[in-house]
């Protein structure tokens, strides 16, 4: 049996969610809201002992089964999801890692906007609901940054990025600052299992390129990999799956639960 969000460690976790997490971060206290072993455990059960592609598709079965949210619902999800923990008034922006106020949401100059970190032209799905509204890959960044980074994909290396200290670019491939490597990647490995091909949308996959252009393939998964090792799932990533899954989506990303799945996969 998987994990339903009525059950009584969702049901309360998803009430946190909503009314105490201000409260604690305000006082500088937001912790990571994790689900007890057993729950966690239950919800993987299909996958459990499995390797290779017999684990990638019984994630997909696990994970697929999600709610959905609108493109103009993800402005108000993100401030959730994101909220900066020593500030309930603002979110993080992933690459600039500024705290800047929930409200400056929008397309001017400084402003934040919803970034797809798996960019929407790779596999021209657009911001359809469905992966172009899936939560688990998109961020709050800067307009300008969010414009530098484009449909570029992830790689090392480049010219350093205004107003997102630690990234680099260059023409083809964009490079997180460090604290979020490892994010990035986890999320595009989320997008490679949940998206197979069903719900009318591309099958997504991840290959070692870079200028993938519309295909439905994003790169490189060799530095992916090592983003993912570097730099593993901590307490903001973990409480942002929780808040997805209970008050939004009621799915997961595996690779922030089970990190070494990842190399069991790929």
């Amino acid at each position: 049996m998987r994990i339903s969000r009525l059950t009584p460690w969702a049901a309360g976790l998803a009430a946190a969610a909503l009314f105490a997490v201000p409260a604690a971060a305000s006082a500088g206290q937001q912790r990571a809201a994790e689900p007890s072993s057993a729950a966690a455990d239950d919800y993987y059960a299909a996958a459990q002992g499995k390797t290779g592609a017999a684990l990638k598709a019984a994630l997909h079965g696990i994970i697929k089964n999600q709610s959905k949210v609108t493109y103009d619902g993800v402005w108000n999800a993100l401030k959730a999801t994101d909220q900066d923990p020593a500030n309930p008034n603002n979110v993080i922006l992933v690459y600039s890692g500024r705290s800047q106020s929930k409200s400056t949401n929008g397309g001017g100059a400084n402003d934040w906007n919803r970034e797809h970190v798996w960019a929407k032209s790779h596999g021209d799905f657009g911001t359809a609901t469905g992966p172009g509204t899936d939560l688990h890959h998109l961020r709050p960044e800067d307009v300008s940054v969010n414009s530098t980074r484009g449909n570029k994909d992830f790689d090392r290396g480049g010219s350093p990025v205004g107003e997102a200290p630690g990234s680099l670019t260059d023409a083809d491939s964009f490079e997180p600052r460090d604290a979020v490597k490892g994010d990035v990647a986890r999320m595009l490995l989320y997008m490679a299992v949940r998206y197979e091909g069903g719900d009318g949308f591309a099958d997504l996959e991840l290959n070692d390129r870079v200028g993938n252009g519309s295909a439905p393939a994003h790169g490189r998964i060799s530095v992916l990999e090592q983003w993912h090792q570097a730099d593993p799932p901590d307490a903001f990533e973990r409480r942002r799956n929780q808040v997805i899954f209970d008050v939004y989506q009621h799915n997961r990303n595996p690779f922030i639960d089970h990190p070494e799945w990842v190399a069991a996969i790929w």
